[in-house]
């Protein structure tokens, strides 16, 4: 018994003191943000502290560092505060989705009261309400500060179906967080139900049997972006399906996501199948965004139709990013079992769509790629947690959490950080710790008709 006792109290301890770490941290200001020399995790306890700090960090991207105006998530922070394109106060929309789910995990894990979260939640839907929009699509970009589109590109100065996609899948997250609130809680959800009922899919589908990713008024349908499986468009066509207003036949994602079957094919890379094409025939599977973006809050797990398994999809893509970095064919410094992650981030050269293939390799490690694949490799990914921390430091640990992107080839260490980077992050390990926006996602009663029409079978994840 006196051992027992003993050994209950050093275990208590060890509860303690890793309570003030996560305290003393989380609260420290930039002076003071640098990562410790000697932090012991050792645990399941003291994993249990690192995710939590992580989170934090990256949480604190969407809560101090949204554009104050509309709470929206800034489309990118630079700590320099150098913006060549004068695009400080460009919030993003599919970012800004990803940053609704962040602060819902900020009110679970105690970063922020249920007050603050509705506030900013009120702040936000505000500023969709006075925002353009196109048959109810909103922008890739607007002015935080009037609500006016921010073209894109030249002819993608309209709605933009995917981001608003991305967008809604975090308001119908928050949507169901309030709905088991109060008076002003409810209130706050049914506006957003009315923007979710003004998003016209039916309208995108150009009526053809497709979902086309951007409509302007002032150039129409120049833009010509048929959506096409696999990348990180599901959620346009799952949406779609479960629209209360504008629903899309099956028929539409039959000959468009899965081209009459064609999405069906089989490659591997070191005896890790895949099941679907990817687009611009990547074999051993395109950026690792494809497999998170649309999985925020569609539990990818038991997800499947007569195509394939979409979460075993998204575990062999990270399987597969994983083995590309240790076998490290263009020998890059820095890759190995370690220190992996290929997607669409900052690069050396601008900003390019990495992945596990000679062409799309360039030497840049971005640490959203394997800290957003916990649920799926959860063992590597926490592997690359600590060598970023505690190997690469301060070079890639900022404000905000990690940065965007790094190259040990090319000694690269830019101090940037992207939304659609961040975003993940946050959301993915807390689905791989409690699986929390994938209960408030897949509780939707419209998602689980609009899945069954589209004829999935799926899981809601337990408590």
């Amino acid at each position: 018994m006196t051992q027992n006792k003993e050994i209950s109290f050093h275990f208590s301890w060890k509860i303690i003191l890793n309570l003030f770490f996560i305290f003393f941290f989380v609260q420290s200001t930039e002076a003071q943000n640098k990562p410790l020399i000697y932090l012991s995790f050792q645990n399941e306890v003291n994993d249990s502290a690192f995710l939590t700090m992580v989170q934090k960090q990256t949480f604190n991207y969407f809560y101090e560092g949204a554009e104050p105006h509309s709470g929206m998530a800034r489309e990118r922070i630079n700590m320099d505060g150098i913006y060549p394109q004068n695009d400080k106060n460009v919030v993003t929309t599919g970012g800004s989705g990803f940053g609704i789910m962040t602060l819902l995990v900020g009110e679970k894990r105690g970063f922020i009261s249920k007050r603050q979260l509705y506030l900013r939640l009120r702040r936000i839907v505000y500023f969709l309400e006075k925002a353009n929009t196109y048959h109810g699509a909103f922008s890739h970009w607007y002015n935080g500060k009037t609500g006016q589109t921010k073209p894109f590109g030249t002819k993608d100065n309209g709605g933009d179906l995917v981001e608003t996609s991305f967008l809604f899948q975090g308001l119908l997250c928050a949507r169901q967080y309030l709905s088991a609130g109060g008076k002003r809680e409810k209130a706050l959800a049914n506006r957003i139900n009315k923007l979710w009922e003004n998003v016209d899919y039916q309208w995108y589908t150009h009526q053809k049997n497709v979902i086309y990713w951007h409509w302007s008024l002032k150039y129409q349908w120049q833009m010509d972006f048929p959506i096409h499986g696999f990348n990180e468009c599901l959620i346009a066509y799952i949406l779609g399906a479960c629209s209360p207003t504008h629903s899309i036949d099956k028929v539409v994602y039959d000959e468009g996501w899965a081209m009459n079957g064609k999405i069906k094919r089989n490659s591997n890379y070191d005896g890790i199948p895949l099941q679907f094409f990817h687009q611009g025939d990547l074999p051993n599977g395109g950026p690792l965004f494809w497999s998170q973006y649309s999985f925020l809050g569609l539990n990818p797990f038991g997800l499947r139709d007569q195509y394939g398994d979409y979460g075993q999809e998204c575990v062999n893509m990270a399987k597969i990013n994983y083995q590309w970095c240790v076998d490290n064919p263009k020998h890059f410094v820095g890759y190995g079992k370690n220190s992996w992650g290929l997607t669409a981030s900052y690069s050396v050269d601008g900003y390019a769509g990495h992945a596990p293939n000679l062409k799309s390799d360039l030497g840049v490690i971005s640490p959203t790629a394997a800290l957003s694949s916990f649920p799926y490799t959860p063992k590597e990914s926490l592997s690359a947690l600590k060598c970023f921390y505690y190997k690469l430091g301060n070079k890639i640990w900022g404000k905000y959490g990690f940065y965007d992107s790094y190259s040990e080839t090319a000694n690269w260490y830019p101090q940037k950080y992207l939304a659609i980077d961040q975003g993940p992050i946050a959301v993915m390990i807390e689905n791989y710790r409690t699986r929390y926006l994938w209960q408030l996602f897949m509780s939707c009663p419209e998602v689980k008709k609009g899945l069954m029409k589209l004829g999935f079978s799926y899981k809601i994840p337990e408590d």
